[in-house]
């Protein structure tokens, strides 16, 4: 018995490297769709490269697959401003540090006191 002839370019990536290939196809397609629904903002674009390169030599072809993928980057964290106060940090701006310390005592609460 003869092995049948492949002429469809999907059977012929079943067959590469006895089924792993496909199997790591799969994986690419699971951690691409696993990202996307992780994102924070619930839109983002994967991009799965496949290449098969081809090698003829005297009759014999050799088939060489590989696959990459180019997942969304991680959002980069953003800035908090920070002033400087005393030679320590602080969240609240200089000029309204003591805007939030309480009811200040005046000369006339002084003189009624």
């Amino acid at each position: 018995m003869s092995s049948p002839v492949i002429r469809r370019f999907v059977s012929m990536l079943e067959l590469l490297n006895r089924g792993r290939f496909i199997e790591k196809c799969d994986e690419h397609l699971e951690k691409a769709i696993e990202t996307l629904e992780a994102l924070p903002d619930q839109k983002g674009t994967v991009t799965i490269n496949l290449a098969v390169t081809v090698h003829y030599d005297s009759g014999r072809l050799e088939i060489k697959p590989s696959i990459k993928s180019k997942l969304p980057e991680e959002k980069a964290f953003s800035g908090t401003p920070f002033w400087t106060h005393e030679g320590a940090l602080s969240v609240q701006h200089p000029s309204q540090i003591d805007m939030f310390a309480g009811p200040r005592v005046t000369e006339r609460d002084r003189d009624a006191g």
